[in-house]
């Protein structure tokens, strides 16, 4: 029986899903390469039920929706979807679908990672290994403490949640700030204290983690008024979305050494141009969006999105739909 049809870029090429994830959507579909399609839009249109957006390679707008007729769904790898705009592409009777969840533990470790390494220096360690011209410390190489420390998650979600787990190994006091309180069991569970304001937050902080979805409502959530707040030896981190952040404002706030560090998996583009002032800080990590970036996550990524395009050729409901 012929295998039905999607749209994807090219596997293996750049912005696209690795090859080595192919024989999982392959054992269900024919992928017809996004290049291919550019190029023989008359010979693949019709054919064409799912479409599968890893990355902004694809702009998924009113040409592209207009030009696949057949088209049941946007499948997105990855939860966050503010790359979409799902009235338009509901408008033309497709649905969308994200991977919730499977995201969760990766972006948590990223978290972790980030606030480990800008605290301890990693990174200034690793390259005096490599490029030293002495073999003394400077006194700038001293890092500080995490265990004991307080952070202050903004966005205590799924993955905001994951991450206060994590911190609660450590010893960490750990201050959150949400639009809703979580129940009190999962406070006391990670032994975690609801901020009613985002100031007392800020305030109180030696590490500030952002961990919201993008929406208007969060569109440069953290700015010059919120770096302000921070205590001068707090480091901010940022694994949700670029946009949520104010660069301008941080750039200031690190020159200005109103805090100590910034350590950020997410920007605004991604990747920051080379001459972009964040890179030239010495305390300043950027990493380019390496929160979901793993063998096993991927995996479990690209197995949700074929689940939910065959859910969608066969008309049925999808498990992660994302409604407008």
């Amino acid at each position: 029986m012929e295998k039905p049809c999607i749209l994807a870029t090219t596997l293996g090429a750049p912005g696209g899903i690795y090859k080595c994830f192919s024989p999982c959507i392959e054992k269900h579909f024919t992928i017809i390469p996004y290049e291919c399609f550019v190029q023989r839009k008359a010979d693949f249109a019709d054919k064409i039920q799912a479409l599968f957006v890893w990355g902004d390679v694809i702009k998924v707008d009113q040409n592209l929706l207009k030009s696949l007729p057949n088209l049941r769904a946007v499948v997105n790898g990855g939860v966050g979807v503010d790359h979409l705009d799902i009235p338009l592409i509901n408008s033309f009777g497709v649905k969308v679908s994200n991977t919730p969840h499977v995201v969760d533990n990766a972006t948590a470790d990223v978290g972790m990672s980030l606030m480990l390494a800008s605290a301890r220096k990693l990174v200034e360690g690793h390259n005096f290994s490599k490029f030293r011209e002495s073999d003394d410390f400077p006194e700038s190489s001293l890092g500080t403490d995490v265990s004991g420390a307080t952070l202050g998650i903004i966005g205590m979600g799924r993955i905001g949640y994951k991450i206060a787990k994590r911190a609660q190994g450590f010893e960490m006091k750990i201050l959150y700030h949400n639009r809703n309180r979580r129940p009190e069991s999962d406070e006391r569970a990670v032994g975690a204290t609801y901020c009613a304001s985002m100031k007392e937050l800020l305030q109180r902080s030696d590490f500030v983690m952002v961990v919201v979805s993008l929406t208007p409502h969060t569109h440069k959530l953290i700015g010059a008024k919120e770096f302000a707040m921070m205590k001068p030896n707090s480091t901010f981190i940022n694994v949700s979305r670029g946009l949520v952040v104010d660069q301008d404002a941080l750039v200031d706030a690190l020159q200005k050494k109103m805090i100590r560090a910034a350590a950020l998996d997410v920007t605004y583009p991604e990747p920051l141009p080379r001459d972009h002032p964040l890179l030239s800080f010495p305390n300043v990590i950027v990493l380019p969006h390496l929160g979901t970036h793993t063998v096993e996550t991927s995996q479990i990524i690209v197995e949700r999105m074929v689940t939910n395009a065959l859910a969608a050729v066969m008309g049925g409901q999808l498990p992660d739909e994302v409604k407008a």
